[in-house]
Formats: structure tokens, C-alpha cells, sequence
């Protein structure tokens, strides 16, 4: 899910940085000195996860994870994404530094909202955990492809074609995201709860 370089336009690179940068600011002002190492395990996290990359047009498809990461750092998950993806970006070339504002924002927007959104209904625990792991892992990579979607058609409506194809693409990707955050939450909160964000 990373947008190569040269390929957005000017003004949604500068949109991207300038989002990126208020979500990463965001997650440092609230993160506490205890979240330090587990934000940083979920970046290391993340950062495995999606290096195995099927290119499909400007982008590609891979394993994400980011509802499973912003469940478990909140806000933080702009920080370990960011971190994750600046990372790839030097050491593989997966994305770019051009584009790393708007790859940050597009992965870990959608984290943090299913934070919010999620976050009360683990909270309430009227929902079986699976469930809710689910959604979260499922709905968050929809986003995402939304807003990959939607920078590649800010960027030129050439990129028409290669927006609807990403957005089917990552339907796997959807269903798989979120078995893996469906099995994860339940176990996490069966050995250590205090982990999860909530």
C-alpha cells in the first residue's frame, strides 16, 4: 500500500506531510514514558509485516496490520507507522520519501480511527473480541485503500483506473487483516491485558 515515488501531484504530497505531521505530533504529545517500547514494538511489528509487497500499478499489496496497531497504541500508531515506513523507505525503497507524509497518513488515519470507534466497544464488552478484531482489522485496510485511493485521484484522474483496481485488490487483504486482528486481540487480552489502548 505504498505510493511510489513520482507519482502524486505537488499539492497532495504537501496535504500529506502537513496531516502526517499533526497526527505524529498528536501521538507524541500523548505518549506516556510506558508506551515508549511498546510503540516501538509495534513499529518493528508493522514494518515485518507488510515487506513482502505484490506491485500492482503505482502501489501494491501486502499484509498491513494497522488496526491491530492503532487498537493497541491509539494515537501513538501515527508515530510507529511513520517510523515503520521511513525505514522502508531508505533501507528497500518500498514508497519513498516524497511520499512518505501521505503512505503515514493513508496507514495510520485509519488505525487511529478504529481506536476511537473500537476502543469503547472492547471497553463495553458486549461483542464477542473476535468480532470486534475482526471489523477493526477488516475496516481499517478498507480505509486505507480509500485513501490510496482517493490521493491517486487527487493526483490525476488518469489514476482512475488503477484507484478501482487497488480498492478491489485489497479485498484479500481486508479478510486477512482482520482473521489475524480477530485471533490476536482475544489471545493479547487473555495474557496481557494491560496492553490493549482501551
Amino acid at each position: 500500500m505504498h505510493i511510489s515515488e513520482g507519482v502524486l501531484s505537488l499539492p497532495v504530497i504537501a496535504a500529506g506531510y502537513a496531516f502526517s505531521a499533526a497526527g505524529v505530533a498528536m501521538g507524541l504529545k500523548r505518549m506516556k514514558d510506558k508506551d515508549i517500547v511498546k510503540t516501538a514494538v509495534f513499529s518493528a511489528a508493522f514494518f515485518t509485516a507488510s515487506l513482502i509487497h505484490v506491485p500492482l500499478g503505482p502501489g501494491n499489496v501486502h499484509l498491513i496490520l494497522n488496526g491491530l496497531l492503532g487498537i493497541m497504541l491509539g494515537s501513538a500508531g501515527f508515530c510507529a507507522i511513520f517510523i515503520a515506513l521511513i525505514l522502508q523507505a531508505i533501507l528497500f525503497q518500498f514508497g519513498g520519501l516524497t511520499t512518505l507524509g501521505v503512505n503515514t497518513f493513508n496507514l495510520a488515519m485509519p488505525a487511529w480511527v478504529c481506536f476511537l470507534v473500537f476502543a469503547r466497544v472492547i471497553k463495553a464488552n458486549k461483542i464477542p473480541l473476535f468480532v470486534t478484531g475482526f471489523l477493526t482489522g477488516f475496516i481499517s485496510v478498507a480505509l486505507s485503500a480509500v485513501l490510496l485511493s482517493f490521493s491517486l485521484l487527487m493526483s490525476g484522474e488518469h489514476f482512475g483506473a488503477s484507484a478501482k483496481i487497488i480498492l478491489i485488490a485489497h479485498i484479500p487483504v481486508m479478510i486477512t487483516d482482520g482473521i489475524i486482528t480477530a485471533v490476536a486481540l482475544p489471545f493479547i487480552q487473555r495474557v496481557k491485558p494491560e496492553m490493549l489502548c482501551v
